[in-house]
């Protein structure tokens, strides 16, 4: 855990405050794994991009867990905050909502294919970089072409406000692997197992199957993210063989892990 970075809301705030009046500025950050990030919004819309690293953006009743291959578009005044789960280099650009150029009216994913990384990494640099007003105008005009929204959903794993479930959904977040029955969690929880199945229903919405097979699926996607193979991603959150692990992959998200990265 980094202890010495943090960002507040308030200089969030104050740092757009300060920015320049143009439809669109890029923002250009290194930020640790481990940095606190408050909830915050923005006057503007957001494409938030890591070029290295993978996040996890909380936002719009989900989580969105973001490895380079993808960006989220969140539209402005929206609550959100994200957590690096690695080092990042966030690449971000606020867009004034008032700009010609059709945009998502909700938190999405969009595609992040060759051409649009560099389009990205080119626009947050400074405009003086560029050949003329012109040229930097066209770049941002060719990146607002190559936006490819991707309909992938986010993964809902709401925490309960009851303190007796909460504490099993900390406990499988922290390790998804635990194979623990919600029978097994009832001396801890300090109530019967038949109680935890009704409170999962009612304070998340899912079982307590659905909730744990949801945390697992996204801490298999920060490791996939990072690189790591399916096999040590699938044995590391719970799961006895990569096979049983790509099929719920599948049946979850719709496609395989090598052709959700790719």
């Amino acid at each position: 855990m980094v202890d010495h970075f943090e960002l507040s809301a308030h200089a969030i705030d104050e740092l757009e405050l300060g920015m320049a009046p143009a439809p669109l500025v890029g923002l250009s950050m290194e930020i640790p794994a481990g940095a606190r990030i408050e909830q915050h919004q923005h006057r503007r819309g957001q494409l938030m991009f890591s070029s290295s690293g993978v996040m996890v953006i909380d936002t719009c009743g989900g989580s969105w867990v973001v490895p380079p291959q993808r960006a989220v578009w969140v539209p402005h005044d929206v609550p959100h905050t994200f957590h690096p789960a690695t080092n990042i280099s966030l690449r971000n650009l606020l867009i004034q909502p008032d700009i010609t150029v059709p945009l998502p009216a909700t938190c999405t994913f969009v595609r992040v294919k060759p051409l649009m990384r560099e389009l990205v990494l080119r626009v947050v640099e400074d405009a003086s970089t560029f050949r003329s007003p012109d040229h930097h105008r066209r770049a941002v005009e060719l990146l607002f072409d190559e936006l490819d929204v991707c309909e992938a959903a986010p993964l809902l794993l709401p925490l309960p406000r009851d303190p007796r479930i909460r504490r099993i959904c900390i406990a499988l977040r922290e390790n998804p692997a635990d194979p623990r029955t919600l029978e097994d969690w009832a001396d801890i929880a300090c109530a019967s197992g038949r109680t935890l199945t009704r409170l999962f229903l009612k304070e998340t919405g899912v079982s307590f199957a659905h909730w744990r097979r949801q945390a697992r699926l996204m801490a298999a996607m920060v490791r996939l993210g990072t690189g790591d193979s399916v096999t040590s991603t699938a044995l590391d959150v719970g799961y006895e063989s990569a096979s049983a692990f790509i099929d719920m992959f599948r049946r979850t998200v719709g496609q395989t892990p090598g052709q959700y990265f790719n």
